[in-house]
């Protein structure tokens, strides 16, 4: 569920505790200024009412935050947000991140910044941009004239004129910038960015490689188009057609065109070619296409075995679904520690460039599940 100031809630599907769902959305609410110091929370009761929990649910919500030193209860008052604690007050550094949203993928990667940071005595600026260009460079501004010794960034560098220019001028910011899912793959050993990054074309090579050990002759992919992801799972896929020497079946749509009813096209897309395996990117459209199947009589993973790229939802699909699932906590963790060598050693300090290979999470809907419970595949 996402809260806001305001009070209202909206459902987000997870697979954590509940009480440490809603735990972790209102502390997020809390570092992005949703609620600043001394503002007061909604009311267990209204917050049982407005999301559907149960009072001993929220309740223990509100225990974490009290624990965590982020709320404080008065009697008889409420809860309210509490001051920063002296640490923070006191800290070396404070380091500025900016993520084009703080739903779905993003969440695990911040709680990782935000624990290294936290337990090194760094403050954290969190500015989120809505995947609009011009809050981008507006939240990074405020961040650097708040005093951020640091810079943490998941920029737009697809879908613009000049990725290399962009990116030049970010690490021109006057204070160390680590990129986060973001580098400049195009240009090899000259790309110069710090980085820490999932390894997307090995995700992808791997999902084709299990799908092929499980002895389907040849894999689909079905894309979300226009994504900064999407040209390195294609990059892998491609790779792993090559390598192991069949036909590629590739198609893609656009995130709209996807929610207005074109997993049925896929879904045409797959038959036509009679495909008996799919890597799809992402859960959503997994689930959609696994959906489309079904209506069209086709049985998952009997009849068409199904990898989806992301692992946010793929454990909720009616076919729990096997998943590409990148390293997202350990990705803010690395890119925190590596600001932080670069803040304490400066120049002396080698230059991070991190890829990070993803695990394969073996469910249902691929027709590999061990008896025994999720298995994890490893190539």
């Amino acid at each position: 569920m996402s809260l806001t100031p305001s009070g209202h809630a909206r459902y987000m599907v997870s697979r954590e505790l509940k009480f440490k769902v809603l735990a972790e959305e209102l502390r997020r609410g809390i570092l992005a200024g949703a609620w600043p110091v001394g503002a007061k929370l909604p009311t267990e009761a209204e917050l049982a009412m407005q999301t559907g929990l149960s009072l001993t649910t929220v309740r223990r919500a509100f225990d974490e935050l009290v624990e965590a030193e982020l709320v404080v209860r008065r009697q008889g008052a409420g809860s309210f947000v509490a001051e920063p604690r002296p640490v923070l007050r006191r800290s070396r550094y404070a380091v500025g991140v900016l993520l084009p949203d703080t739903q779905l993928y993003y969440p695990r990667v911040l709680q990782g910044i935000e624990e290294t940071l936290r337990a090194n005595g760094v403050s954290l600026h969190l500015s989120a941009y809505n995947y609009d260009p011009g809050l981008e460079d507006t939240g990074i501004q405020r961040m650097l004239e708040s005093g951020v010794d640091g810079l943490i960034l998941v920029p737009t560098l697809t879908g613009i004129s000049d990725p290399h220019a962009r990116a030049q001028d970010l690490m021109r910011k006057g204070v160390p910038v680590v990129l986060l899912e973001r580098s400049l793959t195009d240009l090899g050993p000259a790309d110069r960015t710090e980085h820490v990054c999932s390894d997307h074309v090995g995700g992808a090579y791997d999902a084709v490689a299990h799908l092929r050990g499980l002895g389907h002759s040849s894999v689909s992919l079905l894309t979300r188009g226009r994504t900064a992801t999407e040209p390195a799972i294609v990059a892998g896929y491609l790779r792993a057609v090559e390598d192991f020497g069949f036909i590629p079946h590739l198609e893609r749509a656009t995130k709209t065109e996807w929610e207005a009813g074109a997993a049925e096209e896929m879904l045409e897309f797959l038959r036509f070619h009679a495909a008996t395996a799919v890597l799809v990117f992402g859960d959503r459209e997994a689930t959609q296409i696994q959906a489309a199947a079904r209506r069209a009589g086709l049985r998952v993973p009997e009849d068409l075995a199904l990898v989806s790229y992301d692992d946010e939802l793929a454990d909720l699909a009616e076919v729990p679904l096997t998943a590409v699932a990148p390293p997202k906590h350990r990705l803010g963790r690395i890119a925190a520690e590596v600001m932080l060598r670069r803040l304490k050693e400066g120049d002396e300090c080698p230059l991070h460039q991190v890829r990070l290979r993803p695990r394969i999470v073996v469910r249902d809907s691929c027709g590999a599940r061990n008896l025994a419970g999720t298995i994890i595949f490893q190539s």
